[in-house]
């Protein structure tokens, strides 16, 4: 079977996207998945999205982490589908999609940055060193003071798969303050089980996170990611965080094919 793909990524955080509004693609197949995420067998990239038609909206996101398996909400993901929504002129510069978490608007301004909406999130957990949320995905925020030299993936890996989370386990985002207003943040994925250069519903739990434990009394919060620079900005009213809204570039790499062979 011969597969066309695009390559995509927002800040780092890549991906590979199938037009699969024509429902050709096997996704039951977590193995041929896995393969195409594969930096060294196969395409490569952070996790797999599949664009489909949806009767209500504009399209359908589906997404699959690296390790083959479907997942929750990926936020740099959405805005790259965004993006090749547009490549393939199936919306101009605004739209709306589902995804597993529900219903998401996004723009796209002349310069290529995409905004995209998140979900409303009602409750944040804040414990003594650190907070959890849910912003499409699982969050654990906590601050470390060494940012640049913390071993993000033994530590990362510790909480992820600690008792703190069960089974199901957590995205684990460790940050640091810059000003008023900036975070640099590093994020343990799970499904990649690794580092990424880019979390965007990480760098919306870490924005969240900071506003809610007083770190931060922005509402317009810059993220330094290690790919780039992303942008959280929301409405905050007792505790309840909405219209909250994730932005940054979205940016073509590569179109290709690849021929796999199937049972």
């Amino acid at each position: 079977m011969q597969i066309e793909f695009y390559k995509y990524q927002g800040t780092g955080n890549d991906f590979v996207i199938i037009d699969n509004r024509s429902g050709f693609f096997p996704k039951d197949d977590l193995q041929l998945i896995a393969h195409l995420c594969d930096r060294r067998f196969g395409i490569g990239g952070d996790g797999l999205i599949l664009l489909e038609n949806d009767e209500t909206t504009d399209f359908k996101m589906v997404y699959y982490n690296s390790d083959g398996n479907q997942s929750s909400m990926c936020g740099n993901g959405g805005r790259c589908l965004v993006a090749f929504a547009k490549r393939l002129n199936i919306i101009e510069n605004s739209c709306t999609f589902i995804a597993t978490d529900g219903l998401h608007h996004a723009t796209i301004s002349e310069n290529g940055q995409v905004s995209l909406q998140m979900i409303d999130v009602a409750t944040v957990k804040i414990a003594e060193d650190y907070v959890f949320l849910n912003t499409g995905s699982p969050h654990h925020v906590q601050l470390v003071e060494d940012l640049e030299n913390y071993n993000i993936k033994e530590n990362g890996a510790k909480i992820r798969y600690g008792e703190l989370y069960g089974k199901e386990g957590s995205n684990i985002n460790f940050v640091k303050q810059i000003n008023a207003d900036t975070f640099s943040i590093r994020t343990y994925e799970r499904g990649v089980e690794g580092e990424t250069l880019s979390c965007g519903t990480g760098a919306t739990a870490a924005a969240i996170a900071m506003n809610t434990t007083g770190k931060t009394k922005a509402t317009s919060i810059h993220l330094n990611v290690e790919g780039g620079k992303l942008e959280v900005s929301f409405d905050e009213k007792d505790g309840q965080f909405t219209n909250v809204f994730l932005k940054g570039p979205a940016e073509f790499v590569f179109k290709g094919e690849i021929n796999i062979i199937t049972n």
